[in-house]
């Protein structure tokens, strides 16, 4: 069976995509680590559409501080 080749997501490097690579899909443990980093920091977001007609909807959150 041929090994299967993917782009590390964080490096663009070649990752193997396979139980040897215990970091997959990443290529390494620190580009793994980098990642998470990331998302521990509020790196990543994903993006939300405020709806109006939402009960919970508050146009001005720091009107509440």
């Amino acid at each position: 069976m041929a090994i299967r080749k993917v782009r590390c997501p964080q490096c663009g490097k070649d990752a193997v995509w396979a139980p040897e690579n215990p970091w997959r899909p990443f290529c390494s443990e620190r580009c793994k680590q980098i990642d998470l980093g990331c998302w521990a920091s509020d790196s990543y977001r994903i993006p939300v559409k405020e709806d109006a007609n939402d009960p919970g909807f508050d146009p001005d959150p720091a009107s509440h501080a």
